[in-house]
């Protein structure tokens, strides 16, 4: 019996939780198109797969024979005595720590990042906090097979451009987007990536959000791109918000 799970990706899931993409020129594990409007790429990088290396101290630059040494600050008696590394400013009251109100709600801490993680597991976990996780993966008998990457637009700085574009599309309340839903080649045809865009949607909408959009690449090969075909969404009960030849923006509604 074929067992399926769907699970999200946070900072604890490792990089082989994340399927292959069918054309191997590509990697979701190394993807940072949509995060990066300038140089974003969907290639397959090595080098995203490792650990994040340390950052190096700054070598200390050579002396200069011909300068004068350079002389001790001097100290300004005006000044406040700082805490080590803080930027003070002279003309605040001291900097004690705020002051507690014990009518308002703590907010929750939030899980720091280590900085030992593969930059793609910091980009889908950097807001977890606050919005939530940022991808979901379909697991059919614990082999990785669909991949799909959401979440709010300001996560998403091209998709945020591409809906610039567009001035008909509603301004408020912002929808959520699908920026990726990828399929293996062993499985496709089977349902499971409509499956795993129900769930997005469900989740989607339990987390306050009214709509959520998808941006195809029309015409694109399917092994070429991460954003599906415009019939594939419509076949998830999206609607054609745009018609545009190239990019057209679907819509789905959330209950």
């Amino acid at each position: 019996m074929t067992t399926i799970r769907i699970v999200d990706l946070t900072e604890a899931s490792p990089l082989d939780l994340v399927p292959p993409c069918a054309d191997p020129a590509f990697d979701h594990r190394s993807c940072d198109y949509w995060e990066d409007p300038e140089r974003g790429s969907k290639g397959a990088r090595a080098s995203w797969l490792r650990a994040a290396p340390a950052l190096a101290s700054t070598p200390r630059r050579p002396a200069n024979p011909f300068a004068l040494d350079a002389p001790e600050p001097v100290a300004n008696p005006f000044a406040r005595p700082s805490r080590a590394g803080a930027v003070v400013n002279p003309f605040a009251l001291d900097d004690d720590e705020p002051i507690d109100n014990p009518f308002a709600p703590r907010p929750p801490a939030r899980p720091r990042l280590g900085d030992d993680l593969p930059p793609k597991i910091r980009l889908l976990a950097r807001g977890r906090a606050v919005f939530g996780s940022y991808a979901k993966v379909v697991l059919v008998d614990d082999e990785p097979t669909v991949y799909a990457q959401f979440g709010p637009l300001s996560a998403y700085p091209r998709a945020l451009r591409l809906r610039e574009l567009y001035p008909q599309l509603p301004d408020a309340p912002l929808p959520a987007v699908i920026t990726c839903i990828a399929t293996t080649a062993a499985v496709r045809g089977a349902g499971y990536a409509r499956r795993l865009v129900a769930a997005v949607c469900d989740d989607l909408a339990g987390r306050g959000f009214a709509a959520v959009e998808a941006y195809p690449e029309a015409g694109a090969p399917m092994d070429a791109t991460s954003s599906a075909t415009p019939r594939f969404w419509e076949a998830c009960g999206f609607v054609l918000a745009v018609a545009d030849e190239r990019f057209p923006v679907l819509r789905r509604e959330l209950g």
